[in-house]
């Protein structure tokens, strides 16, 4: 704005709101030295500069001002108080050149090079050619940049303090770095007032606060970009309300920098559901403990003492979210299905469900405690949240949001998907019809005590195959994640083996899981050119059926394979084993003929049961000889090898 009717109502309402924000009641003495005639008169500004008096400054500087600086200084030749650093601004006296005053070395780009960064060029000369606007200063400079003119004729402003450690910021204009000024005084007043337990209120902080208001109840319509944008807006004004509400928004959609929730935490109405997501990003970041609010310097108060405990409960993956009413078994039906593997089915449940989540208070506008729960919070991806947002609840009406697409791809051909040097990118796992997942333990656990253990992500059960022995050396036990394969199947699936397949030595659990019904193995070590597998067999009531083994250029079959799962049609022998075209077509194929699928999603990001099976190779048999070779190398992991012989 460069009109002269827009300056003065701005720089009227600042002054008056600044006046009536100084403590009345503090002594004389103890008021800031020079606030005696602003506080008087009620103005931060100065009388107005002639057209003269800013014709002569402009042949002084040998520049027209820019068209905001001007109008300014038609309006009030200087101003006091910008912001809470800044205690004198230039008028048409102290307006001059910043060559040959100390400028910040360390943020001057030394030796642009053949492409600098944006910006860099223009930084590099800042401090020759700016005019210097600040006066009196808590160390902040404000320069005023006439090699940096945008269409308007307005010339960038920077402002840098040393204390900040960081480069200067930049405005479009004069106008632009008044009106940050302008919120800086609101938000610092806000937190001083606030300090000393007084009110900062006036026309501006109520209308600020009757849009965080109506933003609630736009966010709970659904519309919670237009929300966001106007506690946005509260936010740059210090309301604080306004940051608990956006911060909801911000996790729904992934964003997790700088959350806090401002204080929600700390009141027990909202701590059950906000806690535990900054304790989820603590763990998840591998946060020192003793950053964590519950400690000395923490700002929890009363809800304190379980701080820690939700800490533990979240790192042991032992949280459960649990909302109450008709969306509170939404998520328990939910997490029943995700717990399987089921996540697509788990999220369709929560969406029904949205509509009738009610919040538990009046800062409170989304279920975002989903997040943390360790089976339900991954199905929350950014698009998944901006659904949830979008969606109508807590009674309100809105339009419902076209439902996003499911996560996980049909079939089983998406693992030759996963890059080289994943965990996925090897894997052996088996498909057993007519069996729940909770029943796989009992057909090929390791022993008659095996059970499933607790849902956890495949890094963790990574680790626990690790610190695990595997009995004797020939033993090759997998650690299997468990779910449902589709419709009346279920699999028990190890990513990256440890354990390499050979042939001589492999017995397939699938004959063991196959008594009374059908199962399906298969091993799959990527070609790389010098090595690898992929074998397939399928069992029946006990007995194997038929398999082959593709190992390099040679197949092995075993039994009357179908036609649709002939290997010779799979793996063709005028191409390269290396693409993993052979291997695609043979899960598109097996998927095809039993009608089965793996879950991506729960298997690369989720949490699923898992356990240790029986093993997957045959003892050494009379005059049979098995060594195995480890070898660990000085500040890496163990890695495993084996020798073999007959």
């Amino acid at each position: 704005m460069t009109d002269i009717d827009g300056w003065r109502a701005f720089l009227a309402r600042w002054s008056q709101e600044w006046a009536d924000a100084r403590d009345p009641d503090a002594p004389a003495d103890e008021r800031p030295a020079g606030d005696e005639e602003p506080l008087r008169t009620r103005r931060l500004g100065f009388p107005p500069a002639s057209e003269e008096r800013i014709r002569a400054v402009e042949e002084r500087l040998g520049h027209r001002l820019p068209p905001s600086y001007r109008t300014f200084l038609a309006v009030s030749d200087g101003w006091r108080h910008a912001g809470g650093f800044v205690r004198l601004l230039a008028g048409t006296d102290q307006i001059r050149r910043h060559r040959g005053a100390a400028g910040p070395a360390e943020h001057v780009p030394g030796d642009l090079g053949d492409q600098p960064a944006p910006g860099e060029e223009l930084l590099a000369g800042l401090w020759h050619r700016a005019l210097r606007l600040d006066v009196a200063s808590d160390a902040v400079s404000v320069l005023m940049d006439p090699g940096d003119v945008d269409a308007d004729g307005e010339w960038a402003v920077y402002s840098h303090a040393s204390w900040r450690a960081s480069p200067p910021e930049r405005y479009v204009s004069f106008r632009a770095f008044m009106e940050e000024m302008y919120r800086e005084f609101h938000r610092l007043q806000a937190d001083r007032s606030r300090r000393a337990g007084r009110e900062f209120v006036n026309e501006t902080t109520r209308a600020l606060d009757a849009s965080v208001a109506d933003a609630r109840l736009e966010a709970l319509r659904g519309r919670y970009a237009r929300a966001e944008e106007a506690l946005t807006e509260a936010i740059a004004y210090g309301r604080p309300r306004a940051v608990g509400l956006r911060d909801q928004i911000r996790r729904l959609l992934g964003q997790t920098h700088m959350m806090s929730f401002h204080g929600l935490a700390a009141d027990p109405l909202y701590t059950p559901e906000v806690l535990p997501v900054l304790a989820a990003e603590h763990v998840s970041h591998h946060r020192d403990d003793s950053l964590w609010p519950s400690h000395p310097g923490g700002a929890l108060g009363a809800v304190a003492g379980t701080a820690d405990e939700i800490l533990r409960a979240v790192r042991e993956g032992r949280y459960r979210y649990a909302p109450e009413g008709g969306f509170g078994r939404a998520v328990e039906e939910a997490r029943e299905q995700a717990r399987w593997g089921d996540t697509d089915g788990a999220w369709r449940t929560l969406r029904a469900a949205l509509p009738a989540w009610r919040p538990v208070g009046p800062e409170h506008i989304a279920p975002v405690g989903l997040c943390a729960d360790p089976l339900l919070g991954p199905l929350l991806t950014p698009e998944r949240g901006r659904e949830l947002l979008a969606t109508p609840r807590a009674g309100q009406r809105g339009t419902a949001p076209a439902p996003a697409d499911d996560l996980d791809p049909p079939g089983l051909a998406w693992l030759t998907e996963v890059d080289r040097g994943q965990l996925l990118s090897s894997y052996r796992f088996v498909l057993v019809e007519a069996v729940e997942p909770a029943g796989l333990p009992g057909r090929i656990g390791a022993d008659d005590t095996t059970v499933l253990n607790e849902p956890m992500t495949s890094w963790e059960s990574r680790r626990l195959r690790r610190g695990a022995g595997n009995g004797a050396p020939w033993e090759d036990r997998a650690l299997t994640a468990v779910g449902r394969a589709g419709p009346g199947w279920s699999f028990a699936l190890e990513p990256g083996p440890r354990g390499r397949f050979a042939e001589k030595w492999f017995v397939s659990p699938g004959i063991a899981a196959s008594r009374g019904t059908r199962a399906v193995t298969v091993w799959s070590e990527p070609f790389d050119g010098r090595s690898g597998v992929f074998h397939l067999s399928v069992a029946e009531d006990g007995a194997q059926r038929y398999a082959f083994t593709v190992r390099g250029t040679s197949v092995d079959v075993r039994g009357s394979v179908p036609d649709a799962l002939a290997p010779e049609r799979l793996f063709r022998a005028d191409e390269p084993r290396t693409g993993r075209l052979g291997e695609r077509r043979a899960l598109e194929a097996l998927a095809a003929e039993y009608g089965v699928r793996l879950p991506r999603l729960a298997l690369t990001r989720g949490r699923l049961h898992t356990f240790r099976t029986l093993p997957w190779n045959r003892p050494p048999g009379p005059g049979e000889g098995r060594a195995t070779l480890r070898f660990v190398r000085t500040g890496r992991s163990a890695g495993d090898g084996e020798g073999r012989g007959a």
